[in-house]
């Protein structure tokens, strides 16, 4: 568990990160715009969850 940690934590971080920056720069459709943040919100809960995750089974 503890190897894989650091791999999974940076792909969940780094689809937030993508999700951000398509976020920002599609600001001109408020349609696409806010539904791609809604994915951002759900991939930080995600995120989460895996810390949350490593926190309680690492040890």
């Amino acid at each position: 568990m503890h190897d894989a940690f650091p791999y999974v934590m940076a792909v969940a971080l780094l689809a937030v990160l993508a999700v951000l920056v398509v976020g920002v720069f599609k600001m001109g459709d408020p349609r696409r715009s806010n539904r791609l943040m809604r994915w951002r919100v759900a991939l930080q809960a995600l995120a989460l969850l895996i810390l949350a995750l490593f926190f309680l089974l690492g040890r």
